[in-house]
């Protein structure tokens, strides 16, 4: 077994900076008065200071690093072609994701602001499920977040079988 010292001069200094981050796991989390949730220590390591959050799909939030906030900003505005401004479909979805998105920060002890008009978009009241995803963190309500998981168990063999085709 080798020690930490040996182990880290293994490690060069460019494998150090292309660290990819996982966010994984389920966190039920209370919201307090002031619509703020804490998010889990596993995932403050990862986040940074400011994060993004916006809509996302299926009844939740997403939420992102900066850094990975400008890759998806960079996917979403490219999409092929320097005037993907001129596809409806490419703009309708844009301002879907950019016009409601925040740039919150965690404060000191792990809360994060979670804004009104977002809070309100998926009926976010008392408690929260955090989920990570990845690349991302999901805000969801917890009720529909049983129910959705509950629904996906059921189909969880037939989607394995399509996405191995």
């Amino acid at each position: 077994m080798h020690n930490l010292r040996t182990v880290l001069k293994r490690v060069s200094p460019r494998t150090v900076l292309e660290y990819n981050f996982m966010l994984i796991g389920e966190y039920i989390h209370t919201i307090d008065e002031k619509s703020r949730v804490s998010m889990p220590a596993k995932f403050r390591k990862e986040l940074g200071k400011k994060i993004i959050i916006t809509p996302g799909l299926e009844q939740c939030l997403f939420i992102f690093t900066l850094k990975e906030w400008e890759k998806v900003s960079k996917r979403l505005s490219n999409s092929g072609t320097d005037l993907s401004f001129l596809k409806a479909d490419q703009r309708n979805f844009n301002r879907y994701m950019f016009g409601r998105a925040a740039e919150v920060e965690i404060d000191s002890i792990g809360r994060i602001l979670i804004p009104e008009f977002l809070k309100d978009k998926i009926g976010l009241k008392g408690t929260a499920a955090l989920i990570g995803v990845e690349d991302r963190v999901e805000v969801w309500n917890d009720k529909v977040w049983s129910q959705n998981q509950e629904a996906i168990e059921k189909q969880a063999v037939g989607l394995a079988e399509k996405l191995a085709n």
